[in-house]
C-alpha cells in the first residue's frame, strides 16, 4: 500500500472512531457512567492515534519536534491506551456469576496499574534511546530495533498487547449478559480483539530476526498494521453496530407501519395525529381526503416509531368507541384459514404455507381485516356519520386488545403487514357478502 493510500485509511478510520467519540460523550453528558467514560476515551485515544499513524500525520509530527521518529512514542502509547480502556470495559461488562463487585474492581485495578507502569517503562525507554537515520512510518520495529532500549520498548508494548486482547478474548467467551447491547458490543470487542493479536504474529518475529541482523520479514511486520485496521473497524461495529441495527430497524417499521396508521388515524379522526399540521373538528371530513404525514425517518427516529404506534392504538380505541368494530371478519378469517388447511387449492390461492399461519400471525390477519372491515363501514356512513346501533352483548375489542405495551410495535407490524394478505382480502370478501345478502356464504366460495 502507498503511503497516500495508507494516509487515506488511517484518516478515514480516525474520524470513524472520533465521531463515535462524540456520539459517546453526548450520552455521557446525559448520564454519567464508568462504562461509557472508558468508550469515550477508547474511541478518542483511538480517533487521535490513527490521525497522528498516518504517514502524512507521523511525517508532520516529526517535522515539528525535530525529532523524525518521535511520533511513534504517542502512537504506540495511544494504542496500548486504547485497547487497554476496551481491556478494561470487557472486564467492567462481564463479571461472571462468582464474581463480587469487590473482585471486579480489584481485577480493573490491578490491570490499570499493570497497564500505567508498562506505559511509564516505554517513555523511559523510548526517550534514553538515540534514534537515527530517516523515519519510515511503517517500519519502527524492525528499523531501530538494534537499539537495546527499543527492544525493552518493543518488548513490553507486545507482551501487553498480547495479554490484553487475549485476556478480552477469553473474557468475552465465557460473557453472559441480559442486555442485547451490551452482548452486541462484547462479542465483536472479542473479535476485534483476536484479529489485533495478528499484529503481534506478525510484528514479533520480524522485529526479532531484525535485531538479529535479518531483515527478510520486514514486509511481514509491516503486514502487521492490517490487522490493527481491520481490528478497530470491528471495534467500532461492536460499540455502534447494535445503536445502527436498532435505528435501521425503527426506520423500517415505521414505513411498514405507514399503511396501518393511514388507514386507522387519517382514515378515521385527523385529529389523532400529534403533529397534524390542520386540525380537522369533525372526522367525517377524513373520508372527502385525508392527509397523508410522512414522518421523518433521519431524526428522532424513536420518537417517531412510538408517537406512530401511540396514534394508531388511538385510531383502534376511537372505532372501539363509536362501535365500529365487527367480529365478522375474525370469524371469516379463522373460518376461511381453517378450510385453506384441508384444500391444497384454496391454500395456494391464499399464500398459505403447509402449516398455515402462527396463532401471533393469524391473530393479525383478523385485526387486519376487523380495521379495515370497520373503517370502510364509517366512512360508508358518508356525511351524517351515524355510528351503528350498539349491540345488546358486550362491548367488542379489535383483537390483541390485552397486549402487553412492550409487544405493541412487534403486534401492530405484524397487522400493517397483513393489511393486504390474500387472506384479508377474501375474508372481507365474505363479510361483504354476508352483509348484502344477510347470511353467510361459503368462505370457500368466496375466495376462488
Amino acid at each position: 500500500m502507498s503511503e497516500s493510500s495508507a494516509t487515506t485509511v488511517y484518516l478515514v478510520i480516525g474520524s470513524l472512531h472520533l465521531t463515535i467519540a462524540l456520539w459517546k460523550a453526548s450520552a455521557l453528558v446525559r448520564s454519567p457512567s464508568l462504562g461509557l467514560a472508558l468508550q469515550v476515551a477508547t474511541h478518542g485515544l483511538g480517533g487521535i492515534v490513527y490521525v497522528v499513524a498516518s504517514p502524512s500525520g507521523y511525517r508532520s509530527l516529526g517535522s515539528a519536534s525535530g525529532q523524525p521518529w518521535f511520533p511513534t512514542l504517542p502512537i504506540y502509547l495511544g494504542i496500548l491506551l486504547c485497547f487497554g480502556t476496551q481491556h478494561l470495559l470487557t472486564i467492567l461488562w462481564t463479571p461472571s456469576r462468582s464474581d463480587e463487585p469487590r473482585r471486579v474492581q480489584r481485577q480493573i485495578a490491578a490491570w490499570a496499574v499493570a497497564y500505567g507502569v508498562s506505559l511509564a517503562v516505554m517513555v523511559v525507554a523510548f526517550l534514553t534511546t538515540d534514534l537515527d537515520g530517516p523515519a519510515d512510518p511503517l517500519k519502527f520495529n524492525t528499523a531501530q530495533v538494534h537499539h537495546p532500549q527499543v527492544q525493552v520498548f518493543l518488548g513490553v508494548f507486545l507482551t501487553m498487547l498480547t495479554c490484553g486482547t487475549v485476556h478480552t478474548w477469553r473474557l468475552t467467551r465465557r460473557a453472559k449478559a441480559d442486555d442485547k447491547a451490551i452482548m452486541h458490543s462484547v462479542r465483536w470487542y472479542g473479535r476485534s480483539m483476536l484479529v489485533t493479536s495478528g499484529y503481534v504474529v506478525c510484528s514479533a518475529p520480524a522485529a526479532a530476526a531484525a535485531a538479529l541482523g535479518h531483515h527478510q520479514l520486514d514486509d511481514v511486520g509491516v503486514l502487521g498494521s492490517a490487522f490493527g485496521v481491520v481490528g478497530s473497524i470491528m471495534t467500532c461495529y461492536g460499540v455502534s453496530g447494535a445503536a445502527l441495527s436498532k435505528w435501521l430497524g425503527e426506520r423500517r417499521d415505521i414505513a411498514v407501519l405507514q399503511p396501518l396508521w393511514d388507514l386507522v388515524v387519517a382514515g378515521v379522526d385527523q385529529e389523532l395525529s400529534l403533529g397534524s399540521g390542520q386540525r380537522r373538528s369533525d372526522h367525517r371530513q377524513a373520508s372527502a381526503g385525508p392527509e397523508r404525514s410522512r414522518p421523518n425517518r433521519f431524526f428522532n427516529v424513536r420518537w417517531t416509531l412510538h408517537r406512530r404506534v401511540i396514534e394508531i392504538l388511538d385510531g383502534i380505541r376511537q372505532l372501539e368507541r363509536r362501535a365500529w368494530i365487527s367480529d365478522l371478519p375474525t370469524q371469516a378469517v379463522a373460518s376461511l384459514h381453517g378450510e385453506a388447511m384441508q384444500t391444497d387449492a384454496l391454500r395456494s390461492r391464499l399464500g398459505l404455507g403447509r402449516k398455515g399461519l402462527s396463532p401471533h400471525e393469524l391473530e393479525a390477519a383478523a385485526t387486519a381485516a376487523v380495521l379495515r372491515d370497520a373503517v370502510e363501514r364509517l366512512q360508508a356512513a358518508g356525511s351524517d356519520g351515524t355510528a351503528p346501533a350498539a349491540s345488546a352483548g358486550p362491548a367488542l375489542f379489535a383483537p390483541g386488545k390485552n397486549t402487553p405495551a412492550a409487544q405493541e410495535r412487534t403486534r401492530l407490524v405484524r397487522v400493517a403487514r397483513a393489511l393486504r394478505s390474500p387472506l384479508v382480502e377474501s375474508s372481507l370478501q365474505v363479510v361483504r357478502a354476508a352483509r348484502e345478502g344477510e347470511g353467510a356464504p361459503r368462505t370457500r366460495a368466496a375466495a376462488l
